[in-house]
This record gives structure tokens, C-alpha cells and sequence, in this order.
């Protein structure tokens, strides 16, 4: 083995901490290296050779014992660093709070600066607000403002907490720009750039990967791929505390880390962006311009200015002797990336990828070491090559923001589409939650006091304009329009790839139109709306209300199919309220309510039950209907009827832990406890064979394969799952766990997963048994009985990258109420066949193959194969029921069109039971 070395320093670290001491002292394991190689293990290198440090400025080693990249710094030290450094340089730099993480921990903002620039700040911050907008800004202003405005700009670390060198060199880049003073790239930088440093992004994933580090470590750092410390057990760092990547989020504002970033973004406009990551250890490093297929409502000018980062970034990495790529595998085509959303404010967004080591030590495949201080050092000087481009570059850059915005609105009035509207109609909870998502985005929405028309159709009051000749153009396009498409000539490379069963270069999911993923209706009009407008602001409450309250009020009526109305539901079970739900419709003064609205009946809950159903309204934003009279109108059923049944709170269980997909675990608890505010028990995996699960009602399982699923539960654990459905319970599968139910060793669900078809070809003749090993002899006369000769004899569909997908519902099923049509994001390859209708129901179906795909980029023979296949399945178990969906009904968190459907499984599913567990005791004194 040799030591990788740190180009122009030759030099590397390799120190660990002290068991219990947190101070760091030289190890030495590599004892049987070469004298010279163990003597670079043990030498300190200097990030940034030659530099000289003002002492007034405090050192880690001086915080908290140790140097630059000699530890994983946790959140904490991160934290207590940074703010002995404001503490060092008030003048020159501030610290901002922006989000508080689940777990409670800060997220900040280091800002620095010259001492004339950080006295300014507030009056930056209101210039470039003023360059943001060229309606009320002309071109000669803008020009002055610019020339006195120095480039502000944001280095961010971490997303990803177990991408570990990114948070420690955003450590050694603040206090270089705080300590080299006589460096004349720090002066430059500081003379002409204000620097924002947010250190890490994620400091639960980065506490949680610190964690699982320190605790599996030995007195000495150990490189092996296979060692415990650098293979973190369920759920890995990388992701929050709900098991999300932030680095998907950003176009959704799911978590309390992207809300606040979000909103420290549009308080500042940083003109660069750069999102700091790791890669695989075996990588080198990587930087902007990104690969192809590019987003096409990028402006140009934004594409080219990537060159003056990559070019200036190679400069320095050829100086220390780093290697590097670019223009490959990592592209900017999703605008839910940190490297980006902050284009459609009109910045400059990035993201630097470097080799990760997992550690403080890894082998690579080449036999050379790999310290985390030399991953430190890259991460380092990437950040300040980036700090001195912006410096050089400082009047182009404001220059291009202002003509981003200039022509982001000059497009907006020429353009086919000049205005969206979303009609507040059908669930308009969802409607007003879209229309807010936008505002926090810093999109100018409008909300309409009258009736509103546009193309000869009126439109309730209440509605939304989103009007295209505003700074956010680009931005509402890639949220608003139904599809954003790649390059014709990037596809076709996509297709000549996938005939020779090479990996298709998709990085990520090609289809994310908000209005498609949340269901709502969004019309775009050539010509702007007429009605009476107020703006909507960021953070407006949209709260529910109860109409025709009296005295006589009998029950409550709460129409089903909303999100609003499943809130409602769970804040009332959460509340102690006893809630009915009719499978048939319920027709009162004319009015229909469909299947599955909720009764509320006041005798059932006593004194203050008007008042709890109106808190419960307020807060969840449904509409409430206060009745006198339990007669119905011909052609609906009475509040007594065998239809009506009663909702019991359900207890709800999920499988958690190793080998389930971590995300979809994470994402669907986040859905329950977060945005519908309802309790859910994770109960590990391997604790199902011992755990009594006729404590629970619901027992969902994420995403996971059938092999998986089997191992951990074991066969006693599987008896006992079948014994509690069979019993009552309901088990609800999601996505890859459809295929465990399925499967024939599990045999709870009817249907199979399909291998791919082969359309055109024969069914292939089953081998004779061999007596020797030779094949059959054939002659091969054309290139087309080759190509097939070559094919498996059976495989799965090809995988998709993410689609959606339309599926239509049956609403006479009460697993279908509240739903017709919904948009599904499909992804992988798996598609079943439809349940006979002797075992089950087919509840929710694709679509045909002409109208199924929605949004995205879907391979034809998976369009014509999925097309009448299954998306959510029903069947009876005993007094039970096992309910699969095909895909993950809580993809990312932000699927907000499948939630009804998804509460239907964990609600109304217990109340379809013939059983469903062993009540509590609460239930039962609750029936009395």
C-alpha cells in the first residue's frame, strides 16, 4: 500500500481521538507500512500551504482539542466552533439561526465579511431585494446599486449527514477567511464578496452518523472497507430524523431544515450557491459544468457562468496535484436539488462532490490510503477557489441576476401561457396548501375575493392567479407545467443504452409538476384572469369552519375526500371524539355527501362536543355542516344504517429497522404524525415474532423485498402476522413490501409481480434435461436472431426512473371513497397482475396505455405493460384485511394527491373489520 498524497503539501494527517478524552493523538496502526509511508500517516499537513494566521483568531485545536480533520465534528463542537470564531471577529462576522431541526438542533448561517461590508448587511440584503424586482427597479438603478454591492454568496455542507469532510472544511474555510489576513485571496475575496456559510444542513443525520462512528471505533482508525466504523447500521446519516433527503426536498418544503433554508435564501439572494457533498470512496472529486440533460428553463447566461467556477476550481486543483471530472454523472435537470432551486431566484447553483472516506481512514481499491483530513483539504479549497471566482466575477454576476429577472419577466408576457389559475374547487385543502407552497417559494400569488373568469369560465371566489410576467417565471414553470422535457438527443442515448442493457444515465426522478403530485386542478390561460384580487402571503392559515350550528344540532357532517377532512379525523380520534363514517352517500336539503363523509353525532360525545368539533375544524381546515335532523333525502342512507360504521382510533403499527427501505418508513411516518398529526408505534422488524400484535389495528410495512421481509420475520414471525390479520387486523403493504404479501411463502395476496413482456417473440421452449454439457446446436443467419439469441429468458420490466402515472378508483369500495382519478409517482420495476375478483378488488387500476402516463419520461413496452395493472389491492383475510399499494402511496413526503387513499387503509380499514384486535380498555368504557 502507498499514502494518497495532498498534492503540493505531500503531506497527510491521520489522528483519532482519544477514548473519552475527546483530545486526538497520532496513530500509527499501519505499522507494517514503509518507514516513509507510516511517517506520512503520522504528519500533519497544512490545508493551505505558506498561509499565516492572525493568533487573536482561535484554532479547533484551542476550542476542542483537536485540529482541522483529525475528528468527525459533531453538531455540537460544529456549533460551539463557529461561535468562538463571531466571539473572536464580531466586526467580521455574524451568526444566523434559520430552522430548528426534529431533534431541536440549530441550523445557521455564518456570515462574513470585511468589517464596512458586515456593518452594511441590512442595506445589502434591501439591494438586492430591489435588483430582484426590474418593475420597480429601472436598468439605470440597477446599474448604480450594483456598483457599490459586493457578491453575496453561499457555501453549504452537509446535507447528507454521513457525507462527513464537507462540515469540517466549512470549519477550516471560515476560519481561514477570518485568520489569513494577509492572504491576498482572502483579501480579495473579502473586499468584493460577503460569505455565507451554513456549516451543516442536516445536523441530525450528522449527529446520528457521528454516533454510529464513535461508538463502533477502536483506539486506532481502521480503513478496511468491511470495518464496523465505517458501515453504519440502519438508518445511515445520510438522511433527517424522518428519514428524508433534504437534498429532494426543495421544491416540496416537507421539513422544518428546507422551510428555513428556503426562507434564508429569499432573505439574502446569494448570487452562488454551492451544495457540498461526497461520493464513493474510489472517486476523485467533482465540479461544475454538470452533465447533461440540462433543465431548459436555465437561461443560458446561468450555464456559461458555470465555466468561470470549473475553470478557476481546476486551477488550484491542478496546483495541490487533486484530480477531478465534470460534465459527467451529476446534472441539475430536478429543481429540487440544492444545486438547483437557487437558479430560479437567479442565482448561480452548484454542487461539489468529493470522495468520501467514512471515517478517518479508508482503503481504496487502488491499495493507497485516504485520510478524512486530505477529503477535508479538498472540500477546502474547492470552497475558496469558488469564494476568489466570485470575487473576480462580481460585477457580471449582479449584472446577470438583474437580467435574469428582466428577462424572467419579459418572458412571462409573451409567452403562450401568461397566467395559472387554481380553481378552489373539488379538495381545495389542497388547493390552498399548493397556492401557500408556492408563496413560501417566493412566488406572487394571488387569492380572488369575487367570482373569477377567464376564457368564458367562471371560477369559485377564493381561487388563485399565479401570473407569469413576475422574477419567479422559471421557477412556476418547473412547479406548475404538467411536464418538463429532456433533451430529444439525451433520450435517445437513454434508449441505445437501455437496448444493450447498459445503465441509463437518469439521475433522478423525471416528472414533479406540483399541481399533478398534489391532484388539484391548474389551468393556464393565454390572457389574465378578471376578478378582484388580494395577495397571498407565505404562512396565511387557512382554517376550517362549522356552518349552521343551532341549537338542535343532532350531528355534524364532514364530507370525505379531502385532506383537510382526513385532518380533521385524526385530530377528532386524537381528541376523544367518537367518529361514524357512511359507505354510502348521505343526501340532506339537496345537498350530497359522498361515501365516506364523517358523522359527529352530539349525544355520543357528550357536553363540549360542538366545541371540540369546532377545534377541530379550525385547526384542520375542514368544512363542517351542522345538521338538526337525522331524515335524509331520497336516495341516501340514515346516520343509523348498517353503512354507517363507527371509526375506531386506531392503533397503528409500523415495521421499522434493517432490511426496510429507510426512506419509505421514515416518509410514511412523517405523513402520519406530521401532516395529519396521528400517532404511529415502529416496532423493529425482528421484534415481530415476540411482539403482541392484537394491541395494534394496523400494521404498515415499507418498502422492502419479499426475500427481505421473509428473513427478518422468520417463520414464527409470519405465522403470528397471518394469525392477526386472520384475527382482525390490517396489514398494508407498500411499494416493494406487495411483493412479500404476494409472495407464494407468504400467500396473503393474490397477485404475482410480472416479468417483462416480450412482445413479437415466441414463449421459449422449456430446456431438455442435459446429459452433457453442450447445448443444442443453431445456425444464426441474421443480426435479428442474434439479438434475440442474446436475450435472458425471462427478467424484469426495465426500471423506471420516476414517472407519473394516472390510475382510476373505484369509489364504490370503501378503500376507493373520496378519490375517482389520482396521479401516482411510479419508480423501479415492478408491476403485478390485477387480483381475481373471487379473492379481492382491484381498488385503484393504470390507466390505459394512451392516457396513463402523465408527466415524465416512461419506456414504452413498461407504458403498454403497466397499462390495467393494479395500483392498490384489496383482499379479505379471516376478519381482516391485507391492502397492498404497487407504489409508494408517500414517495418523498410530498405525494399529497394519495393521502385520502392512504387513510383510507390506516382509518376506515379497522372499521371494516370483522374484529380488528382486542379493543383497549378506553375503547370499551368508550362504547358504554
Amino acid at each position: 500500500m502507498i499514502v494518497a498524497g495532498l498534492g503540493a503539501a505531500g503531506r497527510t494527517s491521520a489522528n483519532r481521538v482519544t477514548q473519552g478524552t475527546g483530545y486526538a493523538e497520532p496513530y500509527m496502526r499501519y505499522w507494517f507500512l514503509l518507514p516513509a509511508a507510516a511517517s506520512l500517516l503520522s504528519a500533519q499537513s497544512e490545508l493551505w500551504p505558506g498561509a499565516r494566521y492572525d493568533p487573536a483568531i482561535p484554532t479547533p485545536k484551542t476550542v476542542h482539542g483537536y485540529d482541522f480533520g483529525e475528528r468527525v465534528s459533531s453538531h455540537a463542537n460544529i456549533m460551539k466552533y463557529m461561535e468562538a470564531l463571531a466571539a473572536a471577529a464580531p466586526a467580521r462576522m455574524k451568526i444566523v439561526e434559520y430552522a430548528r431541526s426534529y431533534e431541536g438542533r440549530k441550523l445557521v448561517s455564518a456570515i462574513i465579511g470585511s468589517e464596512a461590508n458586515i456593518r452594511r448587511l441590512p442595506e445589502i440584503q434591501t439591494s438586492m431585494k430591489r435588483l430582484r424586482d426590474p418593475r420597480k427597479t429601472d436598468a439605470t438603478e440597477a446599474g448604480r446599486l450594483s456598483a457599490n454591492l459586493p457578491a453575496v454568496i453561499m457555501l453549504s455542507y452537509g446535507v447528507h449527514g454521513n457525507e462527513i469532510s464537507s462540515p469540517d472544511a466549512a470549519l477550516a474555510t471560515a476560519y481561514h477567511l477570518l485568520a489569513a489576513r494577509s492572504d491576498a485571496l482572502v483579501n480579495g475575496v473579502l473586499a468584493n464578496v460577503v460569505v455565507m456559510i451554513d456549516p451543516t444542513q442536516n445536523p441530525d443525520g450528522r449527529d446520528r452518523f457521528v454516533h454510529n462512528y464513535e461508538i463502533s471505533a477502536g483506539p486506532e482508525p481502521d480503513g478496511s472497507p468491511a470495518a464496523a466504523e465505517r458501515n453504519e447500521p440502519w438508518p445511515a446519516g445520510r438522511t433527517n430524523h424522518y428519514h428524508f433527503d433534504l437534498n429532494r426536498d426543495w421544491t416540496a418544503l416537507t421539513q422544518p431544515e428546507t422551510r428555513g433554508r428556503i426562507k434564508l435564501l429569499l432573505d439574502w439572494l446569494p448570487l452562488v450557491f454551492v451544495d457540498l457533498h461526497e461520493m464513493s470512496t474510489d472517486s476523485t472529486y467533482y465540479f461544475a459544468p454538470e452533465a447533461v440533460p440540462y433543465n431548459p428553463h436555465l437561461a443560458e447566461f446561468q450555464r456559461k457562468s458555470l465555466d468561470w467556477f470549473g475553470r478557476n476550481n481546476a486551477k488550484w486543483f491542478d496546483q495541490f496535484g487533486f484530480s477531478y471530472f465534470t460534465r459527467e454523472v451529476y446534472d441539475a435537470f430536478y429543481p429540487g436539488y440544492g444545486a438547483s432551486w437557487p437558479s430560479y431566484y437567479g442565482g448561480i447553483a452548484m454542487t461539489y462532490e468529493n470522495a468520501s472516506v467514512r471515517g478517518l481512514l479508508a482503503e481504496r481499491t487502488d491499495e493507497t490510503l485516504y485520510t478524512f483530513r486530505q477529503s477535508v483539504q479538498k472540500h477546502f479549497v474547492a470552497s475558496l477557489a469558488t469564494a476568489e471566482t466570485a470575487a473576480a466575477r462580481r460585477a457580471e454576476l449582479l449584472a446577470n441576476f438583474y437580467k435574469y429577472q428582466q428577462t424572467a419577466v419579459e418572458e412571462g408576457g409573451r409567452e403562450e401561457t401568461r397566467e395559472y389559475i387554481l380553481p378552489r374547487r373539488g379538495d381545495a385543502s389542497r388547493t390552498d396548501r399548493l397556492a401557500l407552497l408556492l408563496a413560501e417559494q417566493g412566488v406572487e400569488v394571488r387569492r380572488a375575493t369575487t367570482p373569477l373568469r377567464a376564457a368564458g369560465v367562471e371560477y369559485p371566489a377564493g381561487s388563485y392567479a399565479v401570473a407569469l410576467a413576475q422574477p419567479a417565471k422559471r421557477l412556476i414553470r418547473n412547479l406548475l407545467d404538467p411536464r418538463v422535457d429532456m433533451e430529444a438527443e439525451f433520450l435517445k442515448e437513454q434508449e441505445r443504452r437501455r437496448k444493450r442493457k447498459l445503465q441509463d444515465e437518469i439521475y433522478d426522478v423525471t416528472a414533479w409538476s406540483l399541481p399533478l403530485q398534489f391532484n388539484v386542478e391548474c389551468v393556464g390561460l393565454k390572457q389574465a384572469a378578471e376578478a378582484a384580487f388580494e395577495p397571498l402571503a407565505a404562512g396565511t392559515a387557512m382554517p376550517g369552519k362549522v356552518t349552521g350550528e343551532s341549537t338542535d344540532t343532532l350531528a355534524y357532517l364532514i364530507p370525505w375526500g379531502t385532506n383537510a377532512a382526513g385532518r380533521f379525523l385524526a385530530r377528532a380520534l386524537r381528541t376523544g371524539l367518537r367518529v361514524h363514517s357512511s359507505d354510502k352517500p348521505i343526501v340532506q336539503s339537496g345537498r350530497t355527501y359522498p361515501p365516506g363523509t364523517l358523522i359527529v353525532k352530539v349525544k355520543e360525545n357528550g357536553t363540549g362536543a360542538g366545541a371540540r368539533v369546532a377545534a377541530a375544524a379550525a385547526a384542520s381546515g375542514a368544512d363542517v355542516t351542522a345538521t338538526s335532523t337525522g331524515w335524509v333525502d331520497e336516495g341516501g342512507v340514515n346516520f343509523g344504517s348498517s353503512n354507517v360504521q363507527w371509526v375506531r382510533p386506531p392503533r397503528i403499527a409500523m415495521a421499522w429497522d434493517a432490511p426496510i427501505a429507510s426512506g419509505s418508513a421514515g416518509h410514511t411516518r412523517h405523513v402520519l404524525e406530521r401532516q395529519f398529526g396521528y400517532p404511529v408505534t415502529p416496532i423493529r422488524i425482528r421484534q415481530m415474532s415476540t411482539v403482541d400484535l392484537r394491541k395494534f389495528h394496523v400494521l404498515i410495512l415499507p418498502e422492502g423485498s419479499a426475500n427481505s421481509y421473509s428473513e427478518a420475520l422468520g417463520a414464527n414471525g409470519l405465522r403470528r402476522l397471518k394469525e392477526w390479520v386472520s384475527a382482525g387486523g390490517v396489514v398494508v403493504g407498500l411499494g416493494g413490501a406487495v411483493s412479500f404479501l404476494s409472495d407464494t411463502r407468504t400467500g396473503l395476496l393474490a397477485i404475482q409481480q410480472e416479468n417483462r413482456v416480450r412482445e413479437g417473440e415466441r414463449p421459449a421452449t422449456p430446456a431438455a434435461p442435459q446429459t452433457e454439457q453442450r447445448a443444442t446446436g443453431r445456425n444464426i443467419e441474421k443480426q435479428e436472431q442474434f439479438d434475440q439469441a442474446i436475450q435472458a429468458n425471462s427478467e424484469l420490466p426495465d426500471d423506471v426512473a420516476g414517472v407519473l402515472v394516472r390510475a382510476r378508483v373505484d369509489g364504490e369500495h370503501w378503500m376507493g371513497h373520496g378519490a375517482s382519478e389520482v396521479n401516482v409517482l411510479l419508480s423501479g420495476r415492478a408491476i403485478f397482475t390485477p387480483i381475481k375478483l373471487d379473492k379481492g378488488n382491484n381498488v385503484a387500476v393504470f390507466e390505459a396505455p394512451e392516457k396513463l402516463l402523465v408527466s415524465g419520461y416512461l419506456w414504452d413496452e413498461n407504458r403498454r405493460q403497466l397499462a390495467f395493472k393494479p395500483f392498490v389491492v384489496t383482499q379479505r383475510e379471516g376478519r381482516g384485511w391485507v391492502i397492498g399499494f404497487t407504489a409508494d402511496p408517500n414517495y418523498r413526503g410530498y405525494m399529497d394527491g394519495l393521502n385520502v387513499l392512504f387513510l383510507n387503509a390506516v382509518f376506515r380499514g379497522p372499521a371494516h373489520t370483522r374484529g380488528g384486535g382486542s379493543p383497549s380498555e378506553e375503547e370499551q368504557a368508550h362504547a358504554k
